[in-house]
């Protein structure tokens, strides 16, 4: 089975609150999963690999996952394609652990996963859903984490 996956991650802010699209389809067209999600306060970047997360995780749970033959991946973050391409080296301690996670998620499938850059306006799906999970989050959206402290009080 080959399968196209298009995810967009986004945050309205840098940081703030930030949602993921994920679209996966099979080589008929045939939708196999289409989710947006909020996840709360993070970066674009985070959101992005969250995104890539998420598809994997649903992959590696999936009852097909072993007739996988080919992954074909979209995303319109250059960032994280070549990150994942090894293109790019990850600089960004934020997303180090992010990185490390999709690499091992990505092994784990044991299915050739093809990372391809696209333009944003050929990602509408996703970035829709990205957006849709972020209007629907209401005001949960628009609440700060709270500051971590040693001392509770």
């Amino acid at each position: 089975m080959k399968l196209s996956i298009w995810t967009d991650g986004g945050a309205r802010g840098n940081p703030g609150p930030a949602g993921i699209g994920v679209v996966i389809k099979d080589e008929r067209g045939e939708v196999v999963l289409k989710k947006g999600k909020f996840i709360g306060w993070a970066t674009n970047n985070e959101a992005e690999y969250q995104a890539l997360i998420f598809a994997l995780d649903f992959l590696a749970s999936c009852p097909f996952k072993d007739s996988l033959e080919r992954i074909d991946f979209y995303s319109d973050s250059a960032l994280l394609v070549n990150q994942m391409k090894g293109r790019y080296k990850v600089k960004a301690n934020n997303l180090k652990d992010l990185f490390f996670a999709a690499k091992k998620k990505e092994k784990d499938l044991r299915c050739p996963i093809e990372f391809r850059s696209l333009a944003r306006e050929r990602n509408s799906e996703s970035d829709f859903l990205v957006n849709q999970a972020l209007d629907q989050a209401g005001e949960e959206a628009h609440d700060p984490p709270k500051p971590k402290t040693l001392f509770s009080r």
